[in-house]
Parts: structure tokens; sequence; C-alpha cells
């Protein structure tokens, strides 16, 4: 069911051997780049016309009223409300220790540069449907926007033909637990390109976002990566991947389970573990067939276990391993091994990481309050998930007096002249050639 790559005794970059999933965004961009530019020219009804073309169903309006975002929320199962609100309350327990203030730097007298911290003034939130629901990503999106000080969302899930073309209830009702009023029945590339171009000012219509943020299909990612400079995007989310450390201390029974929990997403899921020892990977080959065979989606989960992107990985030793996980850089790194929280200080390169045999990515994904939407496909070596920070830029204010700028002009100059741009030295030096406080 899941294949085997020996490492040990390999000297070989870990980059050119580990499982990866294959994901072709430009193979798309020109199936994209029609649907990008009628959304464009035509409005909400070409975001409408895509929408029954591609979903199969055209929602009465591209708005969803506020009627039924009420209804869902009146609807909502019990238990999933307490646990979409105890998911809220958590995420903001750990948002909120995100934020930024603004810094006052004084360079020399007379002289001071200061960092402000300030939202996005409007944002389009992404929340897929397809093979399964996921209120929770309302949730990791929409709580690290408002604790940035985002004031103005909007959220678009795909029409679902059983919903009479709305987005999925409990989306819409973790909308409303979340005070947000502004959803659209609208997926794929057609929804990312109504948040870059907008549609209209009408009470129906929605108005461009400067910011997109939200997982999504191939479709969704090639449509951000096309749009990418109009509008501000997160990243480019490729499949779900997991990537566990292991010893011969783990359990196998768990490390099976947490394979199948990514490997659940979709068929190009990627599940990867790593370990020193033999027989575990023997007995989590055992487990595999057993809880696999039992789970809902065990097709599903079969063909992504079996694929290219999944395996099982030796290596000698725990020093291997963390150079195996820091060149996979996961989006999910679980560490099941001694002394697991000293391993996991020892991990540069990962997305989230669950230390422990008690931190499995599921916990991540909906109630530990860390935020499930992180960077994939390696970009974790270079990328973080996302926070109150991506909602924020950072701005400079320069704020230098008279006496400040003369003593350092001569270096502006200096600089300005090495660089052939003496139109800078003169904006400096028409200051200074003034009598001092004439």
């Amino acid at each position: 069911m899941i294949r085997r790559l020996d490492l040990r005794g390999s000297t070989a970059d870990p980059r050119d051997m580990l499982p990866r999933a294959a994901v072709d965004v430009e193979s798309v961009l020109a199936t994209v780049k029609p649907i990008v530019d009628d959304v464009r020219e035509r409005g909400a009804e070409a975001v409408l016309s895509w929408g029954e073309r591609l979903d199969g169903v055209r929602p009465p309006s591209l708005r969803v009223p506020q009627s039924a975002i009420d209804a869902a929320l009146a609807t909502l199962d019990p238990d999933v409300r307490a646990a979409l609100e105890e998911s809220i309350r958590r995420a903001r327990i750990v948002h909120e220790d995100q934020r930024r203030v603004d810094t006052t730097t004084h360079v020399v007298p007379g002289g001071s540069v200061t960092e402000r911290w300030l939202p996005v003034d409007r944002v389009g939130l992404y929340v897929p449907g397809g093979r399964a629901v996921y209120p929770s990503s309302v949730v990791m999106n929409v709580v690290p926007a408002q604790v940035a000080g985002v004031t103005s969302f909007a959220v678009a899930s795909p029409p679902q033909r059983d919903h009479g073309g709305l987005p999925h209830p409990t989306i819409l009702a973790a909308c409303a637990l979340l005070d947000v009023h502004e959803v659209y029945a609208a997926g794929g590339a057609q929804a990312v390109a109504m948040f870059a171009y907008g549609t209209g000012d009408g009470p129906d219509d929605c108005r461009r976002t400067v910011m997109v943020t939200g997982p999504g299909n191939i479709y969704v990612t090639a449509a951000k990566r096309m749009l990418k400079g109009l509008i501000g995007i997160d990243s480019e989310a490729g499949p779900t991947e997991i990537a566990i450390l292991a010893d011969d201390t783990a359990d196998a029974a768990y490390v099976a389970a947490d394979l199948i929990s990514q490997a659940e997403h979709d068929v190009i899921a990627a599940s990867v573990l790593i370990t020193t020892s033999e027989s575990l990977a023997l007995a989590v080959e055992a487990e595999l067939a057993v809880q696999v065979a039992a789970t809902k989606h065990s097709e599903r989960v079969a063909e992504a276990l079996s694929g290219p992107q999944s395996g099982i990985v030796l290596v000698d030793d725990l020093d291997a391993g963390l150079r195996v996980v820091n060149a996979y850089a996961a989006e999910h790194l679980e560490i099941h091994t001694r002394d697991a929280k000293a391993v996991a200080l020892r991990v540069r390169n990962a997305g989230a990481i669950f230390v422990g045999h008690h931190s499995p990515v599921s916990l991540g994904d909906y109630a530990a309050g860390s935020n499930h939407v992180l960077p994939t496909g390696g970009c974790a070596c270079h990328s973080s998930g996302l926070s109150v920070q991506t909602f924020l830029r950072g701005i400079h204010v320069i704020d230098y007096d008279e006496t400040a700028l003369r003593e350092v002009a001569h270096h502006v100059v200096a600089l300005a002249n090495a660089e052939d741009l003496p139109g800078h030295a003169a904006a400096v030096e028409v200051r200074v050639r003034r009598t001092p406080g004439g």
C-alpha cells in the first residue's frame, strides 16, 4: 500500500529523492485565463455562469442572503456549534498574542524611524468545497484577519447543488458565528477573479478586495498566481502533506492513523513517515492494512498512500532523520521520538510542528489554537503559515529635523554619486546649502 525508500548509508541530498506531490500549476493557466478575463469583463453574470458550468448549479443570487446565513446558524447541530465556538475561542487566544505594536527608533538626536503596523483595507477569504466541507477554514482565515484589525471581509465558497445553490450551511453558520455577513456563492478561479476585480457597486455586488487568502484546488491556485500583484495573496496552496519523524518508541497505531488523516483529504495528499526503526515501519504497514480498510474514504486514502507522493523513509539515526525532515519542509510535521520537545527544537523547516504522541495534526486542524493554513510543497523552508502578520503592512515613518539631516548629508551625497544618481544628491544639497535655520 505504501512504498519504502531506504536512505540508510546515503549521502545524497534528500531533496532529490523524497516523495512529493507533483502539481503543475502552469499547465492550467491557459484554462483559467478565459475565466478570469470573463469575470473582469462581465462581473457577476460571468461568476454565476462559470459556477453553473463548473459546479453544476446556478445560485439564485451571487451574494448569499442574510436570511440563509441566519437559518444555517439556527439549524446548526449543537455539538458542531459548540466545537466551532471552542475552535474560535482558542484561535483568538493564540492569534491575539501575534499582535504587532508600533515601534519608534531614535537613530540620532532629531532623527527617528517609526514602524507602524496597519491592516489591509479589505480581504477576500476563500473557503473550498468539494470532497469535504471546511468550516474550520472559515475560522482559520477570519480570526487572524479580525485580530489584525481588518474591518471589511468577504467570504466565497462554491455553490452546492444539494443546498439550492448556496454554500454548505455549516460554512454559512461558521461565518455567522464570526460575525461575517458578506458571503458569496462562488468557487474556483471565478471567485478569486471576483475578489480581484469586483462585480460592481450594487447591494448584491462584491466590491474588489486588496488581498485574497485561503486554500483551494489547482484552479484557485492558478488564479491567485495570475492575479498576484493586482491582489495580495497568502500563498499558492498545494496538496496537503504530513511528515512524521519517529523512532522505536513510536506507537504504530497512532502513526498509521495520522498518515491516514491527511491521506483522506485527496488522492494526491502526501503522507510520509521518516523513521530510524525498521520494526516500526513494518508495524505501521500492518496497521495501515487494518485501518485503511476500516475508514470511510478507504479508496481515496489507499490511492493517496500508494501514490508517488507518499512513503516510508528509513534513515540511519535521528540526525539523518532531521536532515531529511528539514529538506522535506513539510506542511505538517509530527515528532514521535524520545525527548520529542528537544527534537522539535532542532527542526528548522516546517509549517507547523506537532510534538509527542498526543499532539496529532487533527488537533491543529481544529482546536489547538494554531492556524492550519500552512505552506505546502516544501515552501516551509522560506514561508510561514497564515497569521495576524499576513494581514498587516509595516510602514516606516521617517522624521529627521534640519540638524539631523545636515549631520548625515555628506554620506547620502557620497552614496548617491557612487550610484550615479546626482538628483538624489541634489535633493539633499539644496537643503544643506542654506544657512542653518534659514
